[in-house]
């Protein structure tokens, strides 16, 4: 039979396992409140300015599309894309914007997200010299402030899908830009997860850059800039 103290020994035990099991479930219940409330706020933020019309979208000097990777690490076309791409072809064409600043990341010979949506933009019609390739857009944070200070562009029309112009939006608006975003086509909620997941986190990270960190982007012209 187990003796009276190795019951309380075994009773103290549970109850201090339950102390701390409550501790971490309110310690990550308020985190999750905490992002879904600074989610919030970042969208609310943005909604006046994000349209999904072109008739409706007003005319800007330049246009930001933000990159992404041309492909799936699968295999496949990667649809965020594909519909970006078409989305921005069509604005130049209607003439809601006067050039495009292509703006992602270069990290290798192997991966250009500016030079694969400038290919991408040739075979849909839009000519060479309205497009600038913007390789060193590593973070929309990044594309954000290049715009301003590297392209002296004050105000901009944003390209991407809705989830993403929500944050660029904010960052855009808070470093004092009169940034509108139009919002490309979207895709199935279930056709990536992990970007809409990640996106939560992003969007708290850019408050973060906003208002307490301000980490330094790079606002130089690169080699490929200048030629």
């Amino acid at each position: 039979m187990i003796s009276r103290l190795t019951a309380r020994r075994y009773i103290f035990s549970i109850r201090a396992a339950l102390r701390a099991l409550s501790w971490w479930f309110w310690l990550v219940t308020t985190a999750l409140l905490l992002i879904l409330l600074l989610n919030t706020w970042v969208v609310n933020v943005a909604k006046p300015y994000t349209y999904f019309s072109i008739d409706a979208l007003p005319a800007r000097n330049a246009g930001l599309v933000l990159g992404t990777s041309k492909g799936l690490q699968g295999g496949g076309d990667n649809l965020y894309f594909k519909y970006r791409m078409e989305a921005t072809a069509r604005l130049f064409k209607t003439g809601k914007v006067k050039y495009l600043i292509l703006s992602g990341n270069n990290d290798s010979e192997y991966y250009n997200e500016p030079q694969d949506m400038q290919k991408a933009l040739l075979a849909l019609g839009i000519p060479a010299d309205a497009m600038i390739p913007d390789f060193s857009g590593k973070r929309t944070y990044d594309s954000i402030l290049r715009a301003k200070y590297l392209f002296k562009e004050n105000s901009i029309t944003i390209i991407s899908q809705n989830f993403h112009t929500a944050r660029a939006l904010y960052i855009a608006h808070e470093e004092g830009l009169d940034a509108v975003a139009f919002a490309a086509q979207d895709v199935p909620e279930d056709y990536s997860y992990y970007t809409l997941a990640r996106e939560y986190l992003a969007r708290v990270k850019a408050i973060l850059d906003v208002h307490l960190l301000r980490p330094e982007a790079d606002i130089t012209f690169n080699e490929e800039l200048r030629k």
